[in-house]
């Protein structure tokens, strides 16, 4: 069957949309990184949670996975070049979240952002 897009947004939102791939991809955006390396920067989602985006990333090509033949095992994780791709978004998103957090400081709003690092993205 042929999957029909209403708008062109919902394409992309179909590969990075959610809580999770937008960070994960920000942090491979400064280079390869184990399982353990992304769940250490970002501690608030689940192995489980971790593991299953991770997994999506790659179905879609957005990310690749090398498996080396060790004990324990070493996975990592880095960009595809069509990962790398999403650089302008992944910062436009960036930048907009932190507007949207100065305008909130600015009304009175109780929030902060703990890392503002999108930089790996800035370096290709």
């Amino acid at each position: 069957m042929k999957k029909v897009y209403y708008m062109s947004i919902e394409a992309t939102l179909e590969v990075i949309g959610g809580k999770w791939k937008p960070s994960i991809l920000c942090h491979l955006g400064n280079g390869t990184m184990r399982t353990g390396e992304l769940k250490k920067h970002i501690p608030q989602i689940t192995q489980k949670m971790l593991v299953q985006q991770l997994r999506e990333l790659e179905a879609d090509k957005i990310i690749t996975r090398k498996i080396y033949n060790e004990v324990p095992p070493k996975v990592e994780y880095s960009l595809t070049e069509e990962g790398k791709s999403l650089r302008d978004i992944l910062i436009a998103m960036s930048v907009w979240g932190e507007n949207r957090v100065q305008s909130l400081i600015e009304t009175g709003k109780d929030v902060e952002i703990l890392s503002e690092n999108y930089s790996g993205f800035l370096n290709y």
